[in-house]
């Protein structure tokens, strides 16, 4: 996908760990202004590792961006530290549920609120609230003890509470009940609508990310091997045998079905 108004492009990026230990090798991928994009994938396909790159977070790990660039409204980040990334617009949202297990749930919240730079704490409570009503009810508790799907939805309110302009939001579905997940999907897509939330979407519930992101990148052992409209995909069949679990095959790799071996740049 190519587009003039897409407010972050990433370039042939290569990042390594430890110097030595190559993670992604050469993806590119578009994020539309006040769009969605999902990324997809198995576990270990660099999924993680792709939005770390892009928040800062690498650094944390000794990862680095050690070829190609990340360019966000305009701008090279891929050397910048986390904090001015974060305070530009970009927020992560960890997979894992990570909220303050020992604040209530309101103090979660307010935690996002220091990168604020416009509209006060309370219109920021008020703008969550309204997406999370839920969040209202079990303010006053302690995050630690309440529900998984609440957690998730405390740390991306706690997201929303920085003013994004770009949401990196990672495997948000883990470990949730189909209800759950369904409510926290919904609102996401009411964010990305009504606010003009630009979201990227790590999620391997790939069903359910074609269903609510309209462009998506399948990305395999570093490399993306495959991006189109999510409608387009969801009617591939190997994406229907691989992902979707209606091909009735035994499961392999991409890279071992005669379709995509004719494909030469995915074997490059």
């Amino acid at each position: 996908m190519e587009t003039s108004e897409a407010i972050l492009k990433i370039k042939n990026v290569e990042v390594k760990y430890h110097e030595v230990i190559l993670v992604l090798k050469g993806v590119s991928i578009e994020v539309p202004r006040g769009g969605m994009v999902a990324l997809l994938g198995a576990n270990g396909a660099g999924k993680s590792t792709t939005l770390k790159a892009i928040s800062g977070l690498l650094k944390t790990e000794d990862g680095e961006v050690t070829d190609g660039g990340i360019e966000y409204e305009g701008k090279f980040i891929h050397h910048a530290k986390a904090a001015k990334i974060a305070k530009d617009g970009i927020v992560q949202v960890i997979e894992g549920r990570k909220v303050f297990e020992h604040l209530t749930v309101e103090e979660n919240l307010k935690v996002g609120a220091h990168l604020r730079k416009t509209g006060s704490v309370k219109d920021g409570l008020q703008m969550v609230y309204h997406y999370f009503p839920r969040l209202l009810e079990k303010r006053n508790e302690t995050a630690g003890f309440v529900s998984g799907g609440e957690q998730q939805m405390a740390v991306v309110g706690r997201a929303l509470m920085t003013e994004p302009k770009l949401v990196l939001l990672d495997e948000p579905s883990m470990g949730l009940a189909p209800m759950l997940i369904h409510e926290i999907f919904n609102i996401v897509t009411k964010l990305n609508r009504e606010e003009r939330i630009s979201i990227l979407l790590v999620e391997q519930n790939v069903k359910l990310a074609l269903t609510i992101a309209p462009y998506a990148y399948v990305m395999e052992n570093g490399r993306i091997v495959m991006d189109d409209s999510s409608e387009k995909l969801s009617q591939n069949e190997d994406i229907k045998d691989f992902y979707l679990g209606m091909g009735g095959g035994v499961k392999k790799s991409f890279r071992d079905v005669k379709h995509y071996k004719r494909r030469k740049r995915w074997l490059s």
